[in-house]
This record gives structure tokens, C-alpha cells and sequence, in this order.
């Protein structure tokens, strides 16, 4: 596979030809299987109506443990967002990182779990992502994906546990914001989406954001 390059088709598939160990760290937020987003609805409440995306069936697809070894296998290291969701294969963790979501008052998870392989010890970042509510209301992100994270929560972790230079590789890319994070903190990525829309859709704010790089240089 080439850096700085996004695939289309089963991770699974792909990642048999990936080296041992060739990537730095795998940075990803696989599907749960709880069919929180199947019917294309998310979020609503009191400032705004539920966003509408597609309605997905890769929702209620959790991966299996043969993912998780082939992660394990090309990388140093990994981080999985939702890691709460498949504890039960992958080994104990010392440093799990916490995102306080900052939502305020409602029936959604104050937080989310990310599992890592790293043996420092769990990190907490805040950052508020409510609906139309962001931490950085004046450089508002679109969501363009149901479970899309914010592009400067991803690239402060990206910061904090590799390196400029560094590989990263997200398997379950969705609509991009991995590499896009990549993008702008001087990492090489990797990015393979099953999703044929959303390969589309990260294509072209992967283009965009190397536009915008090239432009801010």
C-alpha cells in the first residue's frame, strides 16, 4: 500500500498485504454493532432536528477478532475509538484516553472510550460535539458521517502519540477526518473505507484539506 493514499474495499481483505509491523500506529473508531445510526437519524433535541444521513447496515456489522489481530499485527501501535464495545478481545489496556463530549443535558453518553496499546496512563480530552454546538463555533466542521469525530480532537491525539513523519493508518476511514488530521500535522496516512459513498465523500475532503495545506505553505 502507498502513503497518502485512501482504498476502497474490505479492511480485512487489505490489510493481509501489509507488512509485520509497518505502520506506526493505527488510529480507527470501527462500527459498534448496536445499530445506533441504521435508520440515518442521529442526535436532535431542543436547538435543532435530528441531522439525516443514509441509512446504514455496516452499523449492526461489529468486527470480528480477525481484525483486530490483522491491527495488531501491522502496527506498532493502536488506538480504537469504542474499545469499551470490543473488550472482551482485546487485551487489558493501562492507558485507555477519554473524550468528555462537554454535551451538557441529555440522554446521549457523556463520553467516549478509546482503547490504546500504549502503557502510559489514561489521558481525558474535552471537546464539546452537541449537534449544531462545537468547541470551535467560529471554524464550524460539517458532519458528512454519523459517528464523524472532530478533525482537532483526532489531530491532538494524533499529536500527543506519534510523531511528524510518523504512518497512521485508519481502517474504518468513513468520511476521512483521520487523514485529514494527518494531513495537517505532518503524518503519512493510510486510510481503506468499505462504504463506497463515504469513499467518495473522504475523497474529496482529503482533497480539499491537501488544497488547503498547500495554499497555507
Amino acid at each position: 500500500m502507498e502513503l497518502n493514499t485512501i482504498y476502497h474495499g474490505d479492511c480485512l481483505d487489505l490489510m493481509k498485504d501489509i507488512p509485520d509491523k509497518s505502520i506506526d500506529l493505527v488510529l480507527t473508531d470501527p462500527p459498534y454493532g448496536i445499530g445506533a445510526y441504521s435508520n440515518g437519524n442521529m442526535g436532535g433535541g431542543v436547538l435543532a432536528k435530528q441531522s439525516q444521513f443514509k441509512a446504514t447496515e455496516w452499523d449492526f456489522e461489529k468486527p470480528n477478532r480477525s481484525y483486530f489481530d490483522e491491527i495488531q499485527r501491522i502496527s506498532k501501535n493502536q488506538i480504537i475509538f469504542g474499545g469499551n464495545y470490543f473488550a472482551d478481545i482485546l487485551p487489558a489496556s493501562t492507558c485507555w484516553i477519554v473524550w468528555d463530549k462537554d454535551n451538557g443535558q441529555n440522554n446521549f453518553a457523556d463520553c467516549e472510550l478509546c482503547w490504546t496499546s500504549f502503557k502510559t496512563a489514561v489521558r481525558k480530552y474535552k471537546f464539546r460535539w452537541q449537534g449544531m454546538l462545537q468547541e470551535d463555533m467560529k471554524h464550524k466542521e460539517v458532519r458528512e458521517h454519523p459517528t464523524q469525530k472532530p478533525e482537532k480532537l483526532i489531530r491532538k491525539i494524533i499529536e500527543d502519540y506519534s510523531e511528524e513523519g510518523q504512518s497512521i493508518l485508519d481502517p474504518f476511514l468513513g468520511s476521512g477526518t483521520t487523514a485529514i488530521a494527518c494531513i495537517n500535522t505532518g503524518r503519512n496516512f493510510i486510510g481503506i473505507e468499505k462504504d463506497e459513498e463515504y469513499f467518495k465523500i473522504a475523497q474529496n475532503r482529503i482533497r480539499e484539506a491537501q488544497g488547503q495545506k498547500r495554499l497555507d505553505l
